[in-house]
């Protein structure tokens, strides 16, 4: 595996793994007000953005933490729009 993969893998590991804290506490207090909707709105599309990027390139690294990324935004979106 070559240094830049492995910089992305961990790039990667930490981004993703940031978010998850977010959707955890949203989800065990099932309050969102701290939570801004235009901006979990944006950074889904944007982190859908990077998916399709990441398939365009064949890039695994952007494409395994954009989809898992992307589903945990989608997991806060929709509690912020039922909270």
């Amino acid at each position: 595996m070559k240094l830049s993969e492995l910089l992305g893998y961990a790039a990667a590991f930490l981004t993703t793994t940031s978010f998850v804290p977010q959707v955890l506490h949203t989800w065990k207090t099932r309050r969102a007000s701290g939570v801004s909707l235009g901006m979990v709105s944006l950074f889904t599309l944007g982190v859908a953005l990077w998916l399709a990027y990441g398939i365009t390139l064949g890039a695994w690294p952007v494409i395994a933490a954009n989809a898992i990324t992307l589903a945990l935004a989608l997991v806060l979106l929709a509690m912020k729009l039922r909270f």
